[in-house]
């Protein structure tokens, strides 16, 4: 699966938030970890619950960051170079998976 962040070969632009981004993934990865760790201990439903919701709105908050950074690089470069296109296209395959 191809993704916005592949290999920095795929890209001669900057991405200003990766870092960030990457940041953020970091820190869902290990919440997610300890959603599954309260499961597993049996803690109530409803703190689970909750425990998810956040990891659901941790993601989607880095989802909009991602879609910034590709849209401020990805999409500008594009149209610079004139094959923007192809990265719209690509863009509205994604979208269309990631909201349905």
């Amino acid at each position: 699966m191809k993704t916005l962040f592949n290999n920095p070969h795929d890209h001669a632009h900057e991405h200003k938030y990766r870092k960030q981004i990457v940041n953020r993934l970091a820190r869902i990865e290990g919440h997610g970890k300890a959603v599954k760790k309260m499961t597993n201990e049996g803690r109530d439903c409803s703190e689970v619950l909750l425990q998810i919701a956040a990891v659901q709105k941790a993601l989607d908050n880095a989802a909009k960051l991602l879609l910034k950074d590709h849209l401020e690089s990805c999409v500008v470069d594009a149209v610079h170079h004139g094959n923007q296109e192809k990265v719209l296209s690509d863009l509205n395959k994604a979208l269309d998976n990631y909201i349905r």
